[in-house]
């Protein structure tokens, strides 16, 4: 049986196009299975090799120029009473930044330490960009390293949108965050492993949020089929 977006299929592209129409109207896999009649374990493959495609395209991305936020989150189970932020435990830190008016860019990272975010703006934001930043130390010498404007808004003031400078705060990239962490409450948890594949799936659907995801789906299957 010959299906244009899957390498050695047993579906029929029929099939796979209904499956891919429930994946745009972002179902999970149990509901998938119910309505497509598939598989589970053959549902669960797919919406695998989905999110590999979904996070190369998102690699592929050019760097950033113009006006970018940036900020780093903690990503996974409800944390322990007494240790937030920084300090919580059993969680993965995450680097993200969002060009206004354009796309998001996450990075699951090691740590915060300065030299992580440093190196993730060096390799991802072009030079002339304007950067927004909360008042986080790792992000002290931006300028040395010869970004010429980088504004911070105080979060420990309670400060979300500068008074004194107007448009310097960092919302959009906060409502992605939220926005990714509501998404993947959704999975009940999963494993250490296939967290990038997800967070980048959540990247993915942002960044096509104005398109019809079907048709961006579908075109990336054709043009690079599942294997």
């Amino acid at each position: 049986m010959k299906n244009r977006y899957v390498v050695r299929s047993r579906i029929s592209e029929a099939a796979f196009r209904r499956f891919l129409r429930h994946v745009a109207a972002d179902l999970t896999a149990v509901q998938i299975t119910q309505l497509t009649g598939l598989n589970r374990n053959t549902v669960n493959r797919l919406l695998a090799c989905l999110r590999l495609r979904m996070a190369q395209v998102c690699e592929l991305g050019r760097p950033f120029r113009g006006t970018v936020e940036v900020d780093e989150s903690y990503f996974g189970p409800r944390r322990v009473k007494g240790r937030r932020g920084r300090g919580a435990a059993r969680k993965t830190p995450v680097f993200g930044i969002f060009k206004r008016h354009g796309k998001v860019y996450t990075e699951p990272v090691s740590d915060c330490s300065k030299a992580v975010p440093l190196a993730a703006i060096r390799g991802r934001v072009s030079l002339d960009s304007i950067i927004h930043s909360d008042g986080w130390v790792g992000y002290d010498g931006l300028v040395d390293m010869g970004y010429k404007k980088h504004l911070r808004v105080d979060h420990s003031a309670n400060e979300f949108s500068s008074r004194r400078i107007r448009g310097n705060h960092i919302n959009r990239i906060e409502g992605f965050r939220g926005y990714a962490k509501s998404r993947l409450a959704r999975f009940r948890g999963m494993h250490p492993s296939t967290f990038l594949f997800h967070l980048k799936g959540c990247e993915f659907r942002f960044n096509h949020r104005q398109q019809d995801l079907y048709r961006v789906l579908l075109t990336l299957c054709r043009n690079n089929p599942l294997s």
